[in-house]
């Protein structure tokens, strides 16, 4: 039990030893240093707000957030995107309406659009009811394919803003390479070779 103990003292004191008798080598002091001309700080191309300012431009305007990011010619293609289903939902509401009033005026026993000063009358009721179900129909989805587009708009405004903030520069390079191997001629083995440089 006494030489286990001894052993240990020992032991221990032979590490310390070597742990306290290195110098840190990061300790450098330096005494009187002038630099001559200006030092030029270059800033980081990380704007945290850049992604929200897009997201609330595009949620203004639809499409102002595509001219933020200064990705110019998306805009067109929101506004067309935008103006599709607007163009539908206003002819399938002015549609419904039209078929709505004849309805109503069927309904009463009233002359509509449909029937002609004879009586006679070119559209049914129950063409009328189905008319109505079918455009109604096609004007909701015409204005939920609306919001999903400028829903979808101000994110690809807001992401796109996100990842204009990576570093895309040339000397950030993933070059594989393959090489073979020369002992092993007669059965080749693939090898894969990463280099990077930053």
């Amino acid at each position: 039990m006494f030489l286990n103990k001894n052993i240990l003292i020992i032991t221990l004191a032979i590490y310390s030893a070597s742990l306290f008798g290195q110098k840190d080598s990061t300790d450098i002091t330096v005494k009187d240093l002038t630099i001559k001309g200006d030092i030029n700080i270059a800033q980081g191309v990380y704007d945290p707000l850049s992604p929200s300012k897009a997201a609330f431009y595009s949620a203004i305007f639809p499409g102002m957030g595509q001219v933020y990011n200064k990705k110019y010619w998306k805009a067109p293609i929101v506004w067309a995107a935008l103006a599709v289903p607007t163009y539908y939902y206003q002819i399938n509401n002015s549609d419904y309406k039209r078929y709505r009033t004849a309805y109503k005026l069927r309904k009463n026993g009233l002359q509509d659009e449909f029937t002609s000063d004879a009586g006679i009358s070119s559209v049914s009721i129950q063409t009328l009811e189905t008319a109505q179900k079918q455009l109604r129909e096609n004007r909701d989805m015409s204005l939920l394919s609306g919001v999903i587009i400028y829903i979808l708009q101000i994110v690809e405004a807001s992401v796109n803003a996100h990842l204009l903030q990576f570093n895309t520069d040339d000397n950030i390079s993933f070059k594989p390479a393959l090489i073979m191997n020369p002992i092993r001629y007669e059965a080749p083995s693939v090898g894969l070779v990463i280099k990077y440089n930053f």
